[in-house]
């Protein structure tokens, strides 16, 4: 009874949250609240939120503080250099774009945490998505794709996981994983050449100089193709540009063209003279992060209030920084919280428990020896449907002896239990998603329905990759 009210629950929260019958807060919060009384637990529901508000207490205190770190870094123009680099090197061309989008998020997820990746990510791409007209989704659906390959990295989470829940050594499960995660990224970067094709057919491309100038003087090249968002008209000039795949519009007027303040050079809040102060900082937090000096949520709290008033003596500008990234930081710690609710439920009720035990009483005999595909093939939805905690420290152990029952190693079951990340990053239960789409400005059902496919495409690649140079 658990296991199918389980998986009801996550379905009806899917569904509706991708037909946008309710907003994500609502369906995380109402939702799993309906079916805790359904399943005659009504009067433990309290107990559940509170001991899952109290487990992501500190990644929404973490995100809250980062949004801040992070807003003020864009405020004082510390990403403009960057911002304008990658125009340079993709020409506004949609396709270029794309591509350094994916090569950013990989790059920046080296450091391990997705908030950051996405961020910087965001903060870097947001403007030249919303300049040349292109598809939001498209930005969040690469970023997410790209950082769940890396996510498998060993200080990232899921292989430190692995390796604990089976006493292995993290660094024999994820080295001999290197070819196979090198050819998922290597995919990544593919989809994103072809999606950045897709979207230079349907929007044409501006000209650098044109990329760069206010929109209501920017001249669009039509040599690409006559999608929806381009703009018409006898001289050339952009006019009537509409809106772009996730909803968001870049309109004509000088006040609608807020999508690319990121290259303002005149704006209020830069601050010329504190660029290599705001850079080293910015330097130290993530190597203090990668070096866990102290906890991350520490470490941007100290990170912000060092940001702001060094950036900002007077107190009348810090609340007005504050103010100006309010918003983003009600929104994902919002979307936390109502998160916990959902993970709560999940877990306090025993549908986790009974969903896992399910699937993996559901495998057949017969495949035993081939475990190791049994486990590549369960981690995708299964981390997509439950936390990484969940299905590394609740299933996996099940699944290890399971194999170990017909000699499949432990350490093959580790290894093909990673190929998921690519999907999992982008699951309602993973609170860096929300930053994603929160500062992209995209519909997390919009963000789903993009997504999902072409990251549960790059996990079955890395599965394969796994297969084919016997490594699963």
């Amino acid at each position: 009874m658990l296991t199918v009210l389980g998986f009801a629950m996550i379905a009806t929260f899917l569904v509706l949250i991708m037909l946008k019958k309710m907003s994500p807060i609502a369906a995380l919060v109402l939702i799993p609240a309906l079916f805790c009384v359904a399943v005659g637990q009504g009067a433990q529901l309290g107990d559940y939120v509170i001991e899952g508000v109290g487990k992501l207490a500190p990644t929404a205190a973490m995100l809250m503080f980062a949004i801040v770190y992070f807003g003020v870094m864009i405020d004082v123009g510390l990403f403009d250099p960057i911002v304008r680099g990658i125009l340079r090197f993709c020409k506004a061309d949609p396709v270029r774009v794309v591509v350094g989008t994916a090569v950013l998020a990989a790059i920046v997820s080296l450091d391990g945490d997705g908030s950051t990746t996405f961020m910087i990510t965001v903060s870097a791409m947001y403007p030249l998505y919303k300049r040349l007209k292109m598809s939001l989704v498209v930005m969040t659906g690469v970023a997410a794709t790209a950082n769940g390959v890396m996510n498998t990295l060993p200080w990232g989470g899921p292989t430190a996981r692995a390796a604990t829940a089976l006493k292995l050594d993290a660094a024999d499960i994820f080295v001999p994983m290197i070819p196979a995660l090198g050819v998922g990224l290597l995919f990544v970067f593919v989809l994103a050449y072809v999606l950045g094709r897709r979207e230079r057919k349907r929007i044409g491309y501006l000209t650098l100089d044109e990329a760069l100038v206010p929109e209501t003087e920017a001249v669009l090249v039509t040599a690409g193709g006559k999608g929806k968002g381009e703009g018409k008209g006898k001289g050339g000039k952009a006019v009537g540009a509409g809106g772009d795949a996730s909803g968001a519009q870049a309109g004509t007027g000088a006040g609608e063209g807020d999508g690319f303040q990121g290259l303002d050079p005149k704006r209020a809040t830069l601050r010329p003279k504190l660029y290599w102060f705001n850079a080293g900082l910015t330097v130290a937090l993530l190597a203090a992060m990668i070096l866990e000096l102290l906890p991350i949520p520490v470490l941007f709290l100290l990170g912000a209030a060092l940001a702001l008033t060094v950036n900002y003596p007077k107190m009348d500008d810090q609340k007005a920084r504050l103010a100006a990234h309010a918003d983003n930081v009600l929104n994902v710690a919002g979307m936390v919280f109502a998160a916990a609710v959902f993970t709560g439920v999940l877990t306090g009720t025993g549908m986790v428990k009974h969903m896992a035990d399910w699937l993996v009483g559901a495998i057949p005999a017969g495949m035993g020896p081939h475990m190791a595909l049994v486990t590549g093939v369960l981690s995708l939805p299964l981390t997509y449907f439950m936390s990484n905690d969940g299905f590394y420290f609740g299933v996996l152990p099940v699944l290890a002896e399971a194999g170990a029952a017909h000699g499949v190693s432990p350490l093959e079951i580790a290894r093909a239990s990673l190929v998921g990340q690519a999907l999992h990053m982008s699951s309602p239960l993973v609170p860096a998603v929300y930053v994603l789409v929160g500062m992209a400005k995209v519909e997390f059902g919009d963000h789903t329905r993009f997504t999902v496919k072409w990251a549960a495409l790059t996990s079955l690649v890395v599965l394969a990759a796994g297969i084919l140079f016997g490594i699963i």
